[in-house]
C-alpha cells in the first residue's frame, strides 16, 4: 500500500516501519469494473431475509460503491494517525499507535473482530488519547496501540498454520515490550475478546487488567446446551434466560462461521469478486453483528437484521463500504476466515482468567451477559455495567460510550 511495506529497517526485525496507505490509481480503477460487471442472481423468492441478503440491496449498494463511493475518504483518514508495520514471531503485524499528550497516560491495546479492521476503532482514539477535549479528566488519558489482526487489513498474511488467539495474544504482549510499556491493559470484542481473554490467561509481564465487551462467561453446561438448541433451563434468572435465548439464537444461524472453520480456502469468490465479498460480509456478518434484539410473541427472541435505510442507521453506508473495501484491496477475505479454521478455542464459556476484568454489556450484543455469570468467571471482575444501547461492534456503533466504559473500567488500576 505504501512503496516498500515489507522492507526491513537496519535494526532487523524488531524495527518499527512507519506505513501510509496508499492505494494506486489502477486498484480502484479494477475494483469499479469488477463491481460494474458483477452478474446477480435472480431475485429472491421471500420478502424477507430468510434466503439472505436481497438482491435489490446488493445490487443497489454495488451500484453506490461503483459509483459514488470515495475511497480516498477514510485513505486520508487513516493517513491521520500514526502506523507502523514490525515483524513479531517471523510475521509483519500493522498497528496504529498514538500517544496521548499525558505522559502519565496508561498504555492500552485494542484488538478488533470479525468481519471488522481498524477502522471500527478510529473514532475512539481521540476520545482516549484527548479525553479534556472530550469533557473527561486528563487522568483517563490513554496511550492506544491498534493492531490489524493477522491476515486482516495491512497485516501479513500467515503461511502456515498456528496463528491462532493464543498466538496473537503472545504477539500483543510483545508489541506492548517493543514499545517499552512495562504496565498496560487490554481491551477487545469479537476475536478481539477473545485475543484479550488469552493474554490475561497467559499474563504477559506488563499486564495488569483487561476490558471486554463480549466476555466469556456462559457456564459450558449451558454454552453446550443452547449450541444443541436445548429449551432454558427452569431455573435461570431472568437476564439469564433472556442471554440462554439470545446464545441459542445465534447459535442456529452461524453457518457463516462454520464455513469458514471448515473449508476457508474453498470462499474463492472472495478474493475474485467484491461484490461476492460484500455479500459475505453484510450477511450474515455485518448484518447479523449489526441486528437488533426484538422479542417476537410468537417465536420468541430474535435479530431484526440491520436496517440499509441509510436515513435512519446508525452506521453509514461509506461506514461500511470502508470495511469491505479494505478487505477487497488488501485480499484478506480468505486469510481472515482463516482464523475460524485455526481456533481451538470455545467462543463464549470462561477461560480461567485471575487477573482484573471489566465487563461492559451493550443490549444488542450476541448475549447480553448476566453479572452472575461475569462474577463466576472473573473471580476479580472490578468493572460490570449494562448500557442503554449499542452492539457487537461497541467501538464502531457507539465510541463515545465504550470511551466512558473504559476510562471507568481502567480508573481503579491507575494507581
Amino acid at each position: 500500500m505504501n512503496a516498500n511495506p515489507r522492507e526491513k529497517g537496519r535494526c532487523g526485525t524488531s524495527a518499527l516501519r512507519p506505513f501510509r496507505v496508499n492505494v494506486r490509481e489502477a486498484e480502484l480503477t479494477e475494483l469499479r469494473k469488477r463491481i460494474k460487471a458483477t452478474r446477480f442472481p435472480e431475485r429472491e423468492t421471500v420478502a424477507d431475509f430468510s434466503q439472505g441478503l436481497p438482491s435489490a440491496t446488493i445490487q443497489e449498494l454495488a451500484r453506490y460503491w461503483a459509483n459514488e463511493y470515495d475511497w480516498r475518504k477514510v485513505e486520508a483518514r487513516l493517513n491521520t494517525y500514526p502506523q507502523f508495520i514490525t515483524e513479531i514471531d517471523g510475521l509483519d503485524i500493522h498497528f496504529i499507535h498514538v500517544r496521548s499528550n499525558d505522559e502519565n497516560a496508561l498504555p492500552l491495546i485494542i484488538s478488533h473482530g470479525w468481519p471488522g479492521t481498524i477502522i471500527e476503532q478510529l473514532n475512539i482514539i481521540d476520545l482516549l488519547t484527548n479525553p479534556t477535549a472530550h469533557g473527561a479528566s486528563a487522568s483517563d488519558s490513554f496511550h492506544l496501540v491498534i493492531p490489524s489482526m493477522p491476515g486482516y487489513g495491512f497485516s501479513a498474511k500467515p503461511t502456515t498454520t498456528g496463528w491462532d488467539p493464543n498466538r496473537i495474544a503472545r504477539a500483543w504482549a510483545a508489541l506492548m515490550t517493543r514499545l517499552g510499556y512495562t504496565k498496560f491493559v487490554a481491551q477487545g470484542g469479537d476475536w478481539g475478546g477473545l485475543v484479550t481473554q488469552q493474554m490475561a490467561v497467559q499474563a504477559p509481564p506488563g499486564l495488569i487488567g483487561i476490558h471486554t465487551n463480549m466476555p466469556g462467561a456462559v457456564p459450558p453446561e449451558l454454552d453446550d446446551a443452547a449450541a444443541a438448541g436445548a429449551p432454558a433451563p427452569s431455573a435461570l434468572l431472568a437476564d439469564e434466560r433472556q442471554a440462554y435465548e439470545q446464545l441459542a439464537f445465534v447459535y442456529k444461524h452461524v453457518q457463516y462461521a462454520l464455513c469458514m472453520a471448515a473449508l476457508p480456502q474453498t470462499l474463492t469468490g472472495l478474493a475474485d469478486s467484491p461484490v461476492a465479498l460484500a455479500s459475505f460480509l453484510l450477511d450474515p456478518g455485518l448484518s447479523l453483528f449489526l441486528a437488533r434484539w426484538m422479542r417476537d410473541d410468537q417465536r420468541g427472541l430474535k435479530f431484526v437484521p440491520y436496517s440499509f435505510d441509510w436515513r435512519d442507521a446508525t452506521l453509514t453506508r461509506d461506514d461500511l463500504l470502508d470495511i469491505i473495501t479494505l478487505f477487497w484491496l488488501t485480499n484478506t477475505g480468505v486469510s481472515a476466515a482463516r482464523l475460524y479454521w485455526e481456533n481451538k478455542l470455545p467462543y463464549f464459556s470462561p477461560k480461567g482468567i485471575s487477573m482484573p476484568v471489566a465487563v461492559s454489556v451493550f443490549p444488542d450484543e450476541l448475549y447480553a451477559c448476566p453479572r452472575t455469570w461475569a462474577e463466576r468467571a472473573f473471580p476479580k471482575l472490578i468493572y460490570y455495567n449494562r448500557l442503554d444501547k449499542g452492539g457487537h461492534f461497541a467501538a464502531w456503533e457507539q465510541p463515545g460510550l465504550l470511551s466512558e466504559e473504559l476510562r471507568a473500567s481502567f480508573r481503579s488500576l491507575r494507581t
